[in-house]
């Protein structure tokens, strides 16, 4: 599609096929295998889409399309930048992954309104290309919302009492969030710097004093909802009632990537990190951030619902790459920005391996799982790969961007962010390991009836094997993408390379 499409055509593209996705979708309603045609040639048609703009940004190009003019000074319109351009990479892949999950899963238990989730999220993919290509603070509140609208039925799929509830506090609050703080944040600053437009070195040096400058990113850290930073993250929890596939949208795909991407953005190309710590104005966000993460690995270690441990350890994580930005290093920028790749596909593969077990098993607690890997060798061992690289071990992706983190703050002498990222680890392996412990090894009591196997626990798990296969070709692609993102890290790095270059340039 490179030498077919221009640049510009391509973002159009990325914001098209998605949502034409949707619109068609609806006429196969009463043809599941043409309906999950559609979602997977979109899905397909998107990922190549992303791809084919690759290479013109490792080349330095920067396509931006206008749309329209709302007002002078503010428009709809997009550019394509090595932040955004990371971002739509990551979201743009897993779309296709998740599509061909959600085959299995949504088949294998028999879910309701099947046509109504593929439509709803094929547009929470348009409304994440909005936000990763948006040329300004404008475009970016449009798609950002549009991303919470759609992804609301996701959330209250089930439509039993705990998923409408659950779907009040999601949506109450990361409006709220939004239109209280966020959109006066906005606005403030178009009436400081004259300009919403992303811009390297940012747009606010010179203009605003420290003071400002300082509320400001309050003012936008904790509007930005969808990063779930404490103690606006209890959405995240609230959301699990959702359908697996759904949950790993939230947490690897769109919603919470497209809250710290943007937080990243915003600190990077309205504000700049430089300018922030000469005006010392971010000292408090490494200990909130800090804070959320070692909080957050605390309540998980707590939790024996797969699920809400998942989502505590994704509220941890989320603020490694907000304790990364404000740690105001280069080098650690580009940790936050590796660890939104690396979080990405190893978070999708935890949540496809609690779906599987919860498909093939119907088991949703820990304590649940003694022996369940001899029964699930494929789920389980994802899993692990999984769990390794939310711990930072090397050979998995999560260790890339924890060592640029370190880099950072060992650099500057942030010993602060360096205790934390240690000090979490440990924290993860605690509240990981002994998962994939329990799988392989804990023997737990046989079933009346049946002789114990050689495996440890193969009698408990008698009764089933693994999930479907669309689910178990899922799973096992993101654990080897985990581990390939290690192994050939290049195009990622390079693209982060690239956000700090051009920030530094633009100074």
């Amino acid at each position: 599609m490179t030498g077919v499409f221009t640049p510009e055509a391509l973002i159009l593209l990325a914001l098209a096929i998605p949502a034409i996705t949707g619109l068609l979708i609806p006429a196969f309603h009463d043809m599941p295998n043409r309906r999950e045609g559609v979602t997977l040639i979109g899905a397909g048609l998107l990922a190549l889409t992303v791809w084919s703009l690759l290479p013109h940004v490792l080349a330095g190009a920067r396509p931006e399309v206008a749309l329209f003019q709302i007002v002078p000074g503010i428009s709809l319109a997009f550019q394509v930048e090595p932040l955004g351009m990371l971002f739509a990479l990551v979201a743009g892949s897993l779309w296709l992954v998740n599509s061909v999950y959600s085959i299995g899963y949504m088949r294998g238990n028999n879910e309701p309104r099947q046509t109504s989730y593929y439509v709803c999220f094929a547009v929470a993919l348009a409304a994440t290309m909005g936000i990763a290509f948006s040329k300004n603070l404008f475009t970016l509140f449009i798609f950002y919302e549009a991303l919470t609208i759609s992804t609301y039925p996701l959330v209250t799929h089930k439509a039993t009492p705990e998923a409408v509830r659950g779907g009040r506090i999601y949506l109450g609050l990361l409006l709220a969030t939004s239109m209280v703080l966020l959109l006066p944040a906005i606005i403030v600053t178009g009436v400081l710097a004259g300009t919403l437009d992303f811009t390297p070195g940012g747009i606010l040096d010179g203009k605003v004093s420290s003071g400002v400058m300082g509320l400001l990113l309050a003012l936008y850290v904790f509007g930005i909802g969808k990063a779930a930073l404490m103690p606006f993250h209890f959405w995240l929890p609230a959301a699990m009632v959702a359908p697996t596939p759904v949950s790993a949208l939230l947490h690897a795909v769109a919603v919470v990537k497209a809250g710290v991407f943007t937080v990243l953005k915003v600190m990077v190309y309205v504000f700049d990190i430089d300018t922030l710590a000469k005006a010392g104005t971010a000292d408090w966000l490494l200990w909130a951030s800090g804070a959320t993460v070692i909080i957050a690995s605390l309540v998980a270690l707590r939790q024996d619902n797969l699920k809400k441990r998942l989502a505590y350890s994704t509220v941890s994580q989320l603020s490694y790459v907000i304790l990364a930005a404000a740690t105001l290093t280069p080098i650690s920028a580009i940790g936050a920005a590796m660890h939104i790749a690396a979080h990405a596909v190893a978070k999708i593969t935890l949540f496809f391996a609690a779906g599987s077990i919860y498909t093939a098993a119907h088991k949703t607690e820990i304590s649940e799982l003694d022996g369940i890997g001899w029964k699930m060798p494929w789920t389980m061992t994802a899993f692990g790969i999984g769990a390794l690289s939310m711990i930072g071990v090397p050979l998995t992706a999560g260790f890339l961007g924890k060592w640029f983190m370190l880099q950072g703050g060992m650099q500057t002498g942030q010993w602060l962010a360096v205790g934390i990222i240690i000090a979490s680890t440990i924290l993860n392996a605690a509240y990981f390991l002994p998962i994939v412990y329990r799988a392989f090894f804990a023997v737990a009591e046989p079933i009346a009836g049946h002789a114990v196997g050689a495996a440890p626990n193969a009698d408990a798990h008698h009764d089933h094997g693994e999930a479907p296969l669309p689910i178990v070709i899922a799973l096992s692609t993101t654990a080897l993408a985990t581990v390939l993102l290690f192994l050939f890290p290049d195009t990622f790095l390079a693209l982060a390379q690239q956000m700090v270059v051009v920030a530094n340039a633009g100074q």
